[in-house]
């Protein structure tokens, strides 16, 4: 159950107090308001001397290269030609985006020359209607990167003030005059004939600045997007403190994207054309150079038609084995003939209708068979010796010699006229042979023929189509809506800029504050010191006070005084008492410690008022001065009194046993308040080893029967022994810390002591605590106190 209640406790220890984190803010509302009027205040000022800007936007939609007329659709069906895919939006929005664009763009409307109009809060800019018109000598890629300003004061239609810095003394010069500059001169004219009386007067501020970087500026203040994920209509738009000016930007910037996309497309008609011709005649020479080539094949093959020839030659190849096949069987009848006429006294008929060529051989066989048919009738009659049978033998001789000679000059005629058709079948059968490789060839030739003959055909056609769409190339981009604007100022938002104002105001305060408080390691009231030490009563806190004597409220508490510091001493001594009472202390019961950790904690002070708090009730006080070391007491007491501090204090009585302890102690009035010192003396060599002395207690001893109440101010208890080594004379002990001065870290010491029990009856007190950090009841004021009035009260009362 203890282990539940001591977790419970630690939660809520831990827990955090959004109240108390709150208040840290709300009690420096002053910085908050202070810096949200300064932010206001700045921001009221900026909108007020700033120009306003107005925004200007135009609408176009591309347009597929398939859908616009143009040398592109021309040759979209050349392959080295065709787009693989349409040009996304994305690109053609870098492209809009080009910076050769803006540079042109600054040039054509003369942007990088500025004319301003001098007021009395802020120059405003002149656009389209400026009075006068700038003429340069230098070249235009000089101009283009000169930064230069100057002044002029219009004094008449025929010269003005000139003046490159607002305090240089100005120099007349006639409009029309050369005026030398370092970048090569210019003249300045009045931009019309005759100036307006209301223009005689005014002075003008004119800016050159380089072309690049407005144009750069340009490029970043330009906008576009898409008009939704799946449209091709693109938006423009830009900021400018001129409508004009805007309008007239985006518009050029349309213009010159549709010249750039148009002269694109022109040149690559125009480079297209240029290829066809240069093809065109690459191609007729190939085609004059197939044309050759057939001419040549056919010259060296002498044909002229392979198809027709070859089927010529195979009738002839026909014919000519006709003609040998015939021959040959001719002769073979010639060799019969002359095998069947066998020996000269032979007489035998021989065939006569084998159909020979030779009319001859024919006669002479049928007149020779007569005669033999003749001779056989007769010797059938007649014997062999007949005369007419003789005679016929005779005749048949003759005949027969004829016929065999005339055999053999047919047979030697059929032989050569069989060794030509030989002849003639061997070439006739060469050329029919070769006719299926010489038609192969020529039809690769004529193949190649077809091909070129096609193709240039081709390009003659889309040449005479090139040179008719050349001169109707259309851009890429149709607008839609040319520029143009509301009227109403888009920027500053003013809105925006009080809430951004608001913001700020509030976060920076709240910043400081915060890193403040995250970094702070100090106290500042009795809460935070209660979050560090659980187990030491804390008496209570002691204001912050001026240390410069005003109105009855000063360093030092007075009689029957009402203020904040008399009635924090009087809590806290009536809280000792309630203490005091409960703790059960026998020797050294009146007598009361004050020490703190460290130097500068306040002792000398709290122990002083705390004395006079106490003796204000009529009880006898005593206040020794311990702290040997840094004496305080006795300057302040110097201050107030007015009168020389004595000589004897409690160094010489503890190094001088002559002197009694009441030698040592002095009354003094302090504030109408009697109060007993014992001031600290001089300071020792040896204030620790002096401290050790049997006078120390003799000291303590006198005291503590003599006065109702000892208050002592000892050395800080950290940075030397003193306070240790007096501690076994303390009945009770307060510790000082100081609100915003005592690290919480240095607390550590202070547990310590208690824990170890080194000093007696520990009771802290805060003390130097603003009045906005007091713990409790004290921050609401005391009963009775003249009511402090707030800022607003004071403001409005």
């Amino acid at each position: 159950m203890s282990d539940l209640n001591n977790s419970s406790k630690i939660d809520s220890a831990n827990q955090f107090n959004f109240k108390k984190a709150a208040s840290i803010y709300v009690k420096r509302w002053f910085w908050f308001v202070l810096s949200i009027s300064i932010f206001l205040g700045i921001a009221y000022f900026n909108l007020r001397y700033t120009a306003p800007e107005y925004s200007a936007t135009a609408k176009i939609m591309l347009v597929d290269d398939g859908e616009a007329t143009g040398a592109s659709a021309v040759f979209k069906d050349l392959p080295f030609f065709a787009e693989k895919e349409d040009a996304k939006v994305e690109d053609e929005m870098s492209v809009i985006m080009s910076r050769a664009f803006f540079s042109s763009i600054t040039k054509d409307l003369r942007l990088n020359i500025k004319h301003y109009s001098k007021g009395r809060i802020y120059d405003s800019e002149i656009y389209k209607n400026a009075p006068i018109t700038i003429s340069f000598i230098a070249s235009d890629s000089i101009i283009d990167r000169i930064n230069f300003s100057f002044y002029i004061k219009i004094l008449s239609d025929k010269e003005f003030e000139y003046r490159v810095n607002e305090n240089d003394d100005p120099k007349n010069i006639s409009f029309g005059e050369k005026i030398p500059t370092s970048f090569g001169g210019m003249i300045i004219t009045p931009s019309s004939s005759k100036l307006e009386r209301s223009i005689v007067g005014a002075e003008i501020r004119t800016e050159i600045l380089p072309v690049k970087s407005i144009a750069e500026s340009l490029r970043n203040r330009i906008q576009t997007y898409q008009e939704n994920k799946s449209s091709r209509i693109i938006n423009i738009s830009i900021q400018d403190p001129i409508i004009e000016r805007a309008k007239d930007i985006i518009n050029t910037l349309i213009a010159k994207y549709n010249e750039a996309t148009i002269n694109q497309k022109n040149i690559k008609a125009t480079n297209t054309a240029k290829f066809i011709d240069e093809r065109i005649e690459l191609i007729a020479k190939d085609l004059l150079g197939v044309d050759d080539s057939i001419v040549r094949f056919k010259t060296g093959n002498k044909v002229m038609d392979v198809t027709s020839e070859a089927g010529q030659f195979l009738t002839s190849s026909v014919q000519n084995e006709q003609d040998l096949e015939l021959s040959r069987m001719q002769l073979r009848q010639l060799n019969y003939m002359d095998s069947a006429l066998g020996d000269t006294d032979s007489y035998t008929p021989i065939p006569s209708n084998l159909g020979l060529g030779d009319p001859t051989i024919v006669t002479l066989s049928s007149k020779y068979n007569e005669l033999i048919v003749e001779r056989e009738r007769l010797l059938k009659s007649a014997g062999e010796r007949n005369s007419v049978v003789l005679q016929l033998n005779q005749n048949l001789r003759s005949i027969k010699e004829n016929l065999s000679r005339s055999i053999q000059n047919s047979k030697k005629s059929l032989g050569i006229q069989i060794s030509s058709l030989e002849n003639q079948s061997n070439i006739l059968n060469s050329r029919i042979f070769s006719v299926p490789g010489q038609e192969s060839k020529l039809r690769s030739i004529e193949r190649k023929q077809g091909i070129k003959e096609s193709l240039y055909l081709y390009l003659l056609q889309k040449r005479e189509e090139a040179a008719i769409t050349l001169t109707a190339t259309s851009p890429s981009s149709k607008v839609v809506e040319l520029a143009y604007s509301s009227g109403s100022p888009v920027a500053p938002n003013k809105k925006m800029i009080y809430i951004g104002a608001l913001f700020l105001g509030f976060l920076i305060p709240f910043g400081f504050i915060y890193v403040e408080d995250l970094l702070d390691t100090k106290i500042h009231n009795k809460e935070d010191l209660e979050s560090e030490i659980k187990n030491i009563t804390i008496l209570g806190e002691i204001p912050k006070v001026k240390k410069v004597h005003k109105e009855g409220e000063g360093l030092l508490v007075e009689k029957n005084d009402r203020s904040v510091l008399s009635e924090s001493f009087r809590i806290i001594r009536t809280n000792f008492d309630y203490v005091r009472r409960g703790r059960n202390v026998g020797q050294y019961d009146n007598v009361v410690f004050v020490t703190s950790t460290i130097n500068g904690e306040g002792k000398s002070f709290f122990s002083l008022n705390m004395a006079l708090t106490m003796a204000n009730t009529n009880k006898r006080v005593l206040l020794i001065g311990a702290d040997i070391r840094n004496p305080k007491i006795h300057s302040i007491i110097k201050k107030q009194v007015k009168t020389n501090a004595p000589d004897v204090g409690l160094t010489e009585f503890l190094v001088d046993k002559s002197i009694l302890a009441g030698e040592t102690i002095n009354t003094f009035t302090v504030n109408d308040i009697k109060l007993d010192i014992l001031f600290s003396g001089k300071i020792p060599p040896n204030p620790a080893e002096l401290l050790m002395t049997e006078r120390v207690k003799e000291i303590f001893d006198y005291a503590s029967t003599q006065y109702d109440m000892v208050i002592v101010d000892t050395a800080p208890a950290m940075l030397v022994t003193d306070t240790l080594l007096l501690s076994d004379y303390a009945g009770h002990t307060i510790y000082l810390t100081r609100a915003g001065y005592t690290e919480k870290k240095i607390l550590s010491f202070t547990k310590e002591l208690h824990a170890t029990k080194k000093l007696k009856g520990m009771m802290l007190v805060v003390n130097n605590v603003s009045q906005e950090n007091f713990g409790y009841g004290a921050r609401y004021g005391y009963y009775n106190a003249p009511e402090k009035k707030g800022f607003f009260k004071r403001i409005f009362r």
